[in-house]
């Protein structure tokens, strides 16, 4: 990844294509799934996670309460959420850890079934700031390998907990495979950056649209808060599509949205965006696809 900052952007001078069906702003819904790739003692971690529904680390011995408040994301919380956004015919991407997926099959087995697309979020629910490469380039094969076994299909996308380190571009494109990263959280559209010599593709991500408010900063207290701040981005760019395309990420978590006194949060933020029209609801996948097939590198920029 290169260290060079890129302050400049498109600078407002936007790709013009469209989004299929002649839509104006794409809109993204990623559900993470971490349940199992966790920091925690029993796993053989060197220790435990400390931010769940209170922040607070055991050290020492096994975090029993930790362990099962993220268990409640694979037992109840994916089936809710996912249910409620299939029920509304939305495209889904699991943004998933390859070792979470190997404590719960079942979620890559349904993903298959149900056409989810299954971005990598690495082995571990960890960065790899700061991480050697020869391990990176270990755990980006592993984890990639897994996803491929227990749904069927190697995974296209990548994006890491937090922040990637500065060789983790180049180890995917030398990986091959990838389509593209998250690792970005600074614009509204996706953007190509050169990496080893090639245009490589990069959909940012959104941690203000993201029900991890909930935990960080506690900003969203009540489903309605999580659902409003999204309306409000949604509308703006909308607004905004009008004149040239825009893509909207919106972050969920089975164990956080998942709870029965925030999902309503979720339900509103679909209700309203069934309404509009001009929007186009795809899997990440579809719009890395759409866009390396419709934007050229160097567009408009």
């Amino acid at each position: 990844m290169n260290s060079a900052r890129d302050f400049s952007g498109y600078r407002w001078n936007y790709p013009s294509p469209r989004w299929p069906g002649g839509a104006g702003l794409a809109v993204s819904f990623v559900l993470n799934i971490e349940e199992g790739a966790e920091l925690a003692l029993s796993a053989g971690d060197e220790r435990n996670e400390s931010r769940h529904e209170v922040n607070h680390e055991v050290v020492g011995a096994p975090d029993l309460c930790m362990e099962s408040q993220f268990e409640y994301g694979a037992r109840v919380g994916y089936w809710r959420v996912t249910r409620l956004l299939m029920a509304h015919g939305i495209p889904l991407t699991l943004n998933a850890c390859a070792r979470a997926l190997e404590a719960t099959p079942w979620v890559a087995s349904d993903a298959s079934a149900q056409g989810f697309e299954i971005c990598c979020h690495g082995w571990r629910w960890e960065s790899h700031a700061g991480m050697a490469e020869d391990e990176e380039r270990a755990r980006i094969a592993r984890s990639a390998e897994s996803i491929r076994r227990l749904h069927g299909r190697a995974p296209v996308g990548w994006h890491t907990k937090s922040s990637a380190s500065v060789n983790t571009r180049r180890l995917l494109v030398e990986h091959g495979g990838f389509l593209y990263d998250s690792d970005a959280y600074n614009d509204d559209l996706p953007y190509y950056v050169p990496v080893a010599g090639k245009p490589h593709l990069v959909l940012p991500y959104a941690f203000d649209t993201n029900d991890m408010r909930f935990f960080d900063s506690f900003a969203y207290v009540r489903g309605d808060d999580f659902a409003d701040y999204a309306i409000d981005a949604f509308e703006c760019l909308l607004r905004e599509s009008e004149d040239a395309p825009r893509m909207m990420s919106v972050g969920l978590h089975t164990r956080i949205i998942g709870r029965p006194g925030r999902i309503q949060g979720l339900a509103k933020l679909l209700a309203h965006i069934r309404q509009r029209e001009g929007v186009w609801c795809a899997t990440r996948e579809q719009i890395a696809r759409h866009w390396l097939a419709n934007v050229e590198p160097g567009a408009a920029r």
